[in-house]
């Protein structure tokens, strides 16, 4: 079964002009949209609010990386860090 779009899971974007990049999904806003984050082209202070159906869900969760955010301590760096780790295990 494949993993649905939720908070702290590390999506792929499948369209648009940020299509191929790894995210990170921080707060849902509704059934249909979410506002992602790679800590790089879109930092925490400007996040992309994103189509759940343009995401693929990878399978990572980054339950660290949503407790930072949940308390107000999440820096861009961190999350350029986790996707730049789970982007050099999968090529």
């Amino acid at each position: 079964m494949k993993p649905s779009v939720r908070k702290g899971i590390v999506v792929k974007s499948q369209k648009g002009r940020d299509k191929g990049r790894l995210f990170v999904v921080l707060y849902e806003m509704d059934a249909d949209f979410v506002m992602i984050c790679d800590g790089d082209t879109h930092p925490i202070s400007h996040m992309k609010k994103k189509r759940r159906k343009h995401l693929m869900p990878l399978g990572h969760e980054l339950p660290d990386i949503l407790s930072l955010f949940e308390q107000n301590q999440l820096k861009n760096s961190d999350v350029n860090k986790a996707l730049t780790v789970i982007a050099s295990s999968m090529s």
